[in-house]
């Protein structure tokens, strides 16, 4: 069992739900530098997407280069942000968009880590419920 002061410090949960909103704000209006500058580039970070599965930076760059309609609406809901220690924390949230007149409801997670350069996503899942 962790220790309580181990699980989310409220300082790290401050600076991980700050970036988090940092990024989906730059997903809305489709800043490709801003998402990029906030996932980890390397070839070990993951992306699993509603239609993809991107293995590395060079690939999830890729992907959003050329997504066919970049501006995604959706409103978010049930975010929550757990820190592990000082460098580690998960970000989880659901969402709703609608999609060709159709609403449909969605869930994201991703694993942020510290690295000497700031906090990065190392790995990343979206997906949609069943309609």
């Amino acid at each position: 069992m962790f220790p309580p002061t181990y699980l989310n410090d409220p300082t790290v949960m401050t600076e991980v739900t700050d970036l988090y909103l940092k990024y989906e704000e730059a997903l809305c209006n489709n800043n490709l530098d801003v998402m990029d500058s906030l996932f980890w580039d390397a070839p070990e970070v993951v992306r699993f997407g509603i239609t993809e599965n991107l293995y590395g930076g060079d690939e999830i760059r890729k992907f959003r280069q050329n997504r066919p309609n970049p501006k995604i609406e959706r409103e978010i809901s049930n975010l929550k942000v757990v820190t592990f220690g000082k460098d580690t924390a998960t970000v989880t949230l659901e969402f709703r968009r609608i999609i060709n007149g159709v609403e449909r409801f969605g869930r994201q997670s991703q694993t942020w880590y510290r690295f000497t350069e700031g906090w990065k996503v190392v790995s990343a899942h979206v997906s949609l419920l069943p309609v």
